[in-house]
């Protein structure tokens, strides 16, 4: 990408002003219902999708955001609302790729009326939408690995409070704003672990032996006792 189109993406946020309070106003009508995520859980889906290890069709994620078919009142309503998610969408994607930090639609710094507690675990329960729309797919590569990038997403959430450890996560109000200030790195360690191939081993003398089966032995010991 050009330096030019960099400075786009630095300078332009995804949405203006209007078209924001547009997507907001069309989100929190009644005509959707209680179960529709705010335009914050909605950029926390969409995100993730940006950063998924696979691509979901419009089709899929428009469906499983909006628990089947989203009402509309005409062509134009539905071009312009799916046109505005796809542009989030693809915003998150190209600040990614850049090796950027998204900036997230909050501040992680806790208000008194906990209305910014709300919004990030908002944030993180549609990022978690996200994940468990393709769950097979994000931890098909090293499990472990995305599990523990994944667990301060998790544990704002509030989809796991009933599982004691991951409530003790964000019991204190400190790890609460730590957990919350490391997303938009962590967002990014996850886009990069599926998109950058891992190092290759080094082999070690004896694997480059000329005795195919004292070369398969010492892989396997290396496979059985090495670190993953």
């Amino acid at each position: 990408m050009s330096v030019d189109q960099q400075d786009a993406i630095d300078s332009r946020p995804p949405l203006d002003d209007e078209a924001l309070a547009r997507l907001d106003d069309y989100l929190t009508a009644e005509r959707l219902g209680e179960e529709t995520p705010d335009v914050i859980g909605v950029h926390g889906y969409l995100v993730a999708l940006a950063v998924a290890p696979r691509t979901i069709a419009p089709q899929r994620w428009v469906a499983e955001l909006f628990e089947g078919e989203p009402p509309f009142a005409d062509d134009a309503e539905r071009d312009d609302i799916l046109g505005l998610l796809d542009r989030l969408k693809s915003n998150a994607g190209d600040i990614l790729e850049l090796g950027d930090w998204i900036e997230l639609p909050f501040d992680t710094e806790l208000d008194e009326d906990g209305d910014t507690a709300v919004a990030i675990e908002d944030w993180c329960a549609g990022f978690m939408q996200g994940v468990f729309l393709d769950e097979a797919a994000w931890f098909a590569q090293d499990e472990a690995h995305v599990a523990a990038l994944l667990l301060p997403f998790m544990a704002l959430s509030g989809l796991f409070d009933d599982e004691p450890e991951m409530a003790e996560l964000v019991a204190d109000e400190q790890q609460f704003v730590a957990l919350a200030s490391q997303l938009p790195e962590l967002t990014l360690d996850l886009y990069l672990h599926f998109r950058v191939p891992p190092e290759p081993k080094a082999q070690s003398s004896k694997t480059k032996s000329n005795n195919p089966d004292k070369s398969a032995k010492s892989g396997s010991r290396r496979r059985r006792g090495g670190k993953r």
